[in-house]
């Protein structure tokens, strides 16, 4: 078993951590013309729904074509910048809105939306109404002169061999940090999303604040809070299976 102490350890270095980041340190949002998986500038208008729903929550929006004020280019670390990821299926049209500081770090995922319209156009915009819900927990309002925390990425081993606590294996910690998952809110409760960024888990408030409703991938179960630790419990073919997770809430 894992000892405790890496756990706390390891929580305390990933504190300030991207998906924590507090959005309100950021004035502006930058928007591409243009989508990665689009063939088109603006195609079905996502860019242009893209930046009317960053101005609804607060953001100061630009297209990166945009000539830009000079207190957007000399407060580059002011900025959020913005992607739109589509993972599509046949069947469904799925998008995922992310936000990124100047260093190309993830700020920001949110829930996926989904819609099973059949003319693209419809489906995009819908499935990025959707995804744009997640911005709901976040009542953005920017605040002027908020410090803008450095997300803690990596293991500082020099700190670690320079205080007096017993060595610790910065390879375990490194094992531990890969099954960290992180909450983030959406409707109802959390989804929780690895270092990928990945959502890994959507978890679902219950009158037990010590339980949840869990979705993974395609199996559902509960998420229980059991002596200080979190496991997923689930059944398949009449059998109980319990899985220990690490999360940050």
């Amino acid at each position: 078993m894992m000892n405790k102490k890496i756990i706390i350890l390891l929580i305390f270095l990933f504190s300030n951590v991207t998906f924590s980041q507090d959005l309100n340190a950021y004035k502006y949002a930058i928007v591409p013309s243009k989508f990665s998986f689009l063939k088109e500038k603006d195609q079905y208008r996502l860019n242009t729904l893209t930046k009317m729903f960053l101005e609804k929550y607060g953001f100061v929006t630009f297209f990166d074509t945009d000539i830009l004020p000079d207190e957007v280019v000399n407060q580059n670390c002011n900025n959020v910048f913005v992607e739109v990821q589509s993972s599509s299926t046949m069947l469904a049209t799925k998008v995922t809105v992310v936000l990124k500081d100047c260093r190309n770090l993830v700020l920001f995922t949110s829930a996926q939306g989904k819609s099973r319209e059949k003319e693209y156009k419809v489906a995009y915009n819908m499935a990025l109404r959707e995804a744009f819900n997640s911005f709901d927990a976040l009542n953005h309002e920017y605040q002027e002169g908020k410090e803008i925390k450095k997300p803690v990425l990596t293991v500082d081993t020099p700190y670690l061999e320079s205080t007096k606590s017993p060595k610790i294996n910065i390879e375990e910690i490194k094992t531990v940090a890969s099954n960290l998952l992180f909450a983030q809110p959406i409707a109802n409760g959390f989804q929780l999303i690895d270092a990928t960024p990945k959502v890994v888990f959507k978890i679902y408030k219950t009158s037990n604040s010590s339980c949840f409703i869990a979705v993974k991938e395609a199996i559902n179960g509960v998420l229980i809070l059991k002596d200080n630790d979190w496991f997923f419990e689930y059944y398949q073919i009449n059998k109980l299976f319990s899985e220990k997770v690490l999360v940050k809430f």
